[in-house]
């Protein structure tokens, strides 16, 4: 379909992003578009202005941040998963970015996009979940800073209001100790994942400390594994037996929810046991 008419805009700052949101009710941000061009095509997204922040290189960098990484909203996934630093200190997003959809996806997309469009079968946020990570978010008032586990609110829905952008996000580098894993179900290597688990924990006296699972496809948002995560720790021969405790998964035309909460119970154990042979 065509998409309904709209404005357009580029935008030459972020505070001139900013301050344009703020000229329209229902402006839309445009950075890779994977996201929002096919919702535009279907008119399912009907905005007035279309922002287009894609040349913001100020928003394009991964960085040290100390004890952190700090990475730009506009850093495409192929090369977040080609970043040295990335790599050498947090290869878990590194191995997940190098995942996400195909070439052309990949070297269009963003992960603040990704982040932003707040879709539940994406991989990065349940990534970011399991990593305790932060997202920067910006208005004309300033930037403000939200956990992950604060910042998924819905499907489609997140902390970003309708005069923000995402700006940075910060993951923790992970030492030598870490342990990591990242498996997803999915048809064809460039669909959403059915199911998809995120795996790290902390080698500690022959078993693993602070153990996080993160659960994709599971519910509304990312959801965290608790039960699993308490299993791993304790070192329970089947960490994933009750992976699928506390979700609310979808039926859709990949997968029943019964499908979905065996796949997780599966799909858990495999993370956990290929983590503990990083």
């Amino acid at each position: 379909m065509i998409p309904a008419p709209f404005d357009y805009e580029v935008a030459e700052s972020v505070s001139h992003a900013t301050e344009l949101l703020g000229d329209r009710d229902d402006a839309k941000l445009l950075a890779g578009g994977h996201s929002l061009l096919p919702l535009l095509r279907l008119r399912f997204a009907r905005p007035s202005l279309l922002i287009d922040i894609g040349r913001l290189s100020e928003l394009s960098y991964v960085r040290d941040g100390g004890a952190s990484i700090a990475i730009g909203a506009l850093t495409r996934h192929h090369d977040l998963a080609n970043d040295p630093l990335v790599q050498e200190h947090n290869p878990l997003v590194s191995h997940v970015a190098g995942l996400i959809g195909d070439p052309q996806v990949r070297h269009r997309g963003t992960i603040g996009g990704s982040l932003a469009h707040g879709d539940p079968a994406s991989d990065l946020p349940a990534v970011l979940l399991a990593l305790d990570g932060e997202i920067d978010i910006t208005s004309s008032g300033g930037v403000r800073t939200v956990a992950a586990a604060d910042f998924f609110r819905g499907v489609f829905e997140t902390a970003v209001g309708a005069e923000e952008l995402v700006t940075e996000v910060r993951v923790p580098k992970l030492s030598g100790d870490h342990v990591w894993s990242y498996v997803k179900f999915r048809r064809r290597a460039q669909d959403w994942a059915t199911v998809g688990v995120a795996a790290v924990a902390r080698r500690s006296n022959g078993g693993v400390d602070a153990p996080a699972i993160s659960l994709v496809s599971m519910g509304a948002t990312p959801l965290r594994a608790r039960v699993s995560e308490a299993a791993w720790g304790a070192g329970e021969s089947d960490p994933g037996a009750a992976a699928d405790e506390g979700t609310d998964p979808p039926s859709d035309t990949n997968g029943s929810a019964d499908y979905r909460r065996h796949l997780a119970r599966v799909l858990v154990g495999r993370a956990v046991e290929e983590a503990m042979r990083t």
